[in-house]
């Protein structure tokens, strides 16, 4: 029987700070109405200066260590995505490593901007079904708020910060577990969707910029694709699965990318309008969120898609 790679835990964190759109609207030219027509989004959670990426990282991670009943001391592979880190190295992983006290294994960053948890789930499941780690520790952690500019009405309103966090753990049996994934990148299309500068080597501090009509085209197009292409690897259809988990960009994306699938919106795990775009933790965190509330249940057949800038985008379909 071949190996899976089984999510057993899963965590999130938010910064306690709530930023609602009447707040927003009392510094930007915009209103409460123009953010929910636009995007869905009615809040978003903001972190305190002092606040830097590894923290919700650890929070996350400690949360989804407690949910699946493991130390630390269980995990010999640590993968953060994130667009956000609070230093150009070492990488946030080693950060996070550390804090936890784990000692062993690898630990390593993963650049694909919203993207980046799917990206990540699917270095892990490959490293722990061939490789010689047994669990590992994924997370997606992004401070957006600090490349945001914040007199720019058009980008300042769809972003905030927070952490999610799986555990996912090598088996040698059973149905659960990532049955397959899909990963995808066009960069010819960096213009769209990117942040002016930031990088070490331009020395620059840069802020996010976005061709918002342009980068939904762009994104239900792919996101239909890529969940096409994972469900029709997985021997499955759109009518079989029981959760869609997507990266909660945009209300307006969501809805199309789910009309084109032909799936029911009670079939989608939406949090948009309470986190709004957190990027790399988007996706855990709406899969926590399902979990802990009870939607998703061990056996339900869940696919977790997103697209970021770059372009990247790709799909994961598993059995929780």
């Amino acid at each position: 029987m071949s190996r899976r790679s089984v999510i057993v835990g899963t965590g999130g964190a938010l910064p306690p700070r709530i930023v609602s759109n009447a707040d927003l609207a009392e510094r930007l030219d915009t209103s409460d109405d123009w953010i929910v027509e636009r995007s869905g989004i009615s809040e978003r959670r903001i972190a305190e200066p002092q606040v830097v990426t590894s923290d919700l990282a650890v929070e996350a991670a400690e949360a989804a260590l407690a949910a699946a009943g493991l130390g630390a001391d269980a995990i010999d592979l640590v993968i953060v995505a994130t667009a956000t880190p609070e230093s150009t190295f070492p990488a946030t992983a080693t950060k996070v490593q550390a804090r936890l006290g784990i000692t062993r294994g690898a630990a390593f960053d993963v650049a694909a901007v919203c993207t980046g948890f799917v990206y990540a789930l699917s270095i892990a499941d490959s490293l722990l079904k061939t490789g010689p780690y047994s669990r590992a520790l994924v997370i997606g952690a992004e401070l957006f708020s600090r490349i945001l500019d914040w007199e720019d009405r058009t980008t300042a309103v769809l972003f905030g910060d927070g952490a999610g966090a799986v555990v996912l753990e090598a088996r040698d049996e059973g149905e659960r577990g990532i049955i397959v994934s899909r990963l995808h990148a066009d960069g010819r299309h960096g213009d769209l969707l990117y942040v002016d500068g930031g990088a070490g080597s331009t020395g620059t501090v840069g802020k996010l910029r976005m061709k918002g009509r342009e980068v939904f085209r762009h994104a239900v197009q792919n996101l239909a694709n890529v969940t096409e292409e994972v469900l029709e690897a997985g021997g499955v259809t759109a009518a079989d699965l029981d959760w869609l988990v997507p990266h909660q960009a945009n209300a307006r994306i969501l809805e199309a990318t789910a009309r084109k699938l032909g799936l029911p919106p009670e079939k989608m795990v939406v949090t948009v309008n309470r986190h709004a775009n957190t990027s790399a933790a988007s996706v855990p965190l709406a899969l926590d969120a399902a979990v802990r509330d009870g939607r998703i249940r061990p056996g339900d057949l869940c696919l977790l898609e997103a697209m970021g800038g770059g372009f990247t985008w790709g799909a994961v379909l598993l059995r929780f």
